[in-house]
């Protein structure tokens, strides 16, 4: 890291004071920070000297240290670390931070910084003999999608060529420098593309209805009316004439295309080797939910009357208040009852619920007996977590 020191004594005011607005304005900002934490505003009163003279001086950092009952040597620690404090006096107009970033730098920042050397200093945090511009190369300033680009004050002007910023440094030169649109200077809006949108145009609709509409058509289309693929055309055609009558029937008609099929496995192509069978479109039938359990079946577990204080069977990861309500329905009140449940009782729970193993999956029978055993702190004890 560069080595950052004050400047020279003879750039150095006498004093520091905050102007009445500032002054008021740093007042309320220390109060945002609790008592003995007041030490925490030193960087926003820092930036605020800095923006009030332009650079921060070494009167400035000694009567923030003052206001903020913090040692001097605390402040210079904070101004001298962070390289958005100017130590140094700047341009009175504009000190131009050209960033130097590798999206800006491949976008042409170092023909920024030559235009900055020729119409400015040759050298970076120098001033220009009427001490009204300076310039710096910077980090990365964050809208690297418009590269190349520069920040003057607070503003960035981005989308730059070497011919723009010549022109924006002699507005600013002029005293002029509000005159000038901060941000893009192309025809762009904001970060959108160059020249306007290419995409979720006014026009993308009617193209959805269009391709829509193409769609529809191809797919209602019998299959004769279908353009023949240049590998089909190559291929020679079938002597079964009833193959052939086949292959002309609409896809929509389900006994032609079986018939098509089955003519395809059987009949080689002419000229060839036997073609291979035409794989069988295996539809595989969708398993049918297994059907609930009886309520009468043998594994169902023991039910109770419902008694005086039941546990909170919500506390078990897995149960909500629906599922509560449903175990109740079925006798089930306390965790000892859970923590009996036999494997053959368990699938029997699952399979009520339709959980699909999720009992097993949470472990309810673990969770249940520590609950049972000790509440609370026992489930903490075995899970090392409070139950939900």
């Amino acid at each position: 890291m560069s080595v950052r020191r004050l400047a020279e004594d003879q750039f150095q005011p006498a004093a520091f004071a905050f102007s009445d607005d500032n002054a008021v304005w740093a007042d309320k900002t220390i109060q945002k920070y609790p008592a003995g934490r007041q030490q925490s505003a030193v960087i926003p009163l820092l930036m605020r000297a800095q923006e009030q003279d332009g650079w921060v001086t070494r009167a400035a950092i000694e009567k923030i240290a003052d206001m903020l009952d913090m040692a001097y040597i605390r402040v210079l620690e904070v101004a001298t670390f962070y390289t958005q404090f100017q130590l140094h006096p700047v341009g009175t107009r504009a000190h131009v931070q050209v960033c130097g970033t590798t999206p800006c730098m491949l976008r042409g920042s170092e023909a920024l910084m030559s235009v900055c050397k020729s119409k400015i200093h040759a050298h970076a945090f120098e001033r220009n003999a009427e001490g009204t511009l300076s310039w710096e190369e910077v980090e990365c300033l964050g809208a690297c999608v418009n590269a190349p680009m520069v920040m003057i004050g607070k503003d960035t002007y981005e989308d730059l060529t070497p011919e723009r910023l010549e022109e924006i440094i002699d507005v600013f030169a002029a005293g002029n420098g509000a005159s000038i649109k901060p941000g893009t200077q192309i025809d762009r809006v904001f970060s959108a593309p160059e020249g306007g949108p290419t995409s979720l145009t006014t026009e993308e609709p009617k193209v959805r209805a269009r391709a829509k509409k193409a769609d529809a058509e191809t797919v209602s289309a019998p299959v004769d009316a279908a353009p023949v693929p240049p590998s089909e055309a190559a291929r020679p055609k079938s002597t079964d004439a009833e193959t052939n009558a086949a292959l002309k029937t609409p896809a929509t008609a389900p006994k032609a295309a079986a018939k098509n099929a089955k003519a395809a496995e059987q009949q080689p192509i002419s000229g060839t080797a036997a073609a291979e069978p035409a794989p069988k479109a295996a539809v595989k039938a969708e398993a049918a939910p297994a059907a609930k359990p009886a309520l009468t079946d043998k594994n169902r577990p023991a039910g109770v009357e419902k008694p005086a204080a039941p546990d909170d069977l919500k506390m078990i990861s897995g149960v909500g208040p629906k599922i509560e309500a449903t175990l109740n329905e079925i006798g089930i009140f306390t965790f000892a009852q859970v923590a009996g449940w036999k494997k053959a009782e368990r699938e029997w729970v699952d399979g009520y619920l339709n959980f699909r193993g999720r009992i097993e999956r949470d472990d309810w029978v673990k969770q249940a007996k520590a609950l049972a055993k000790g509440g609370e702190a026992e489930y903490i004890k075995v899970f090392g977590k409070k139950p939900r």
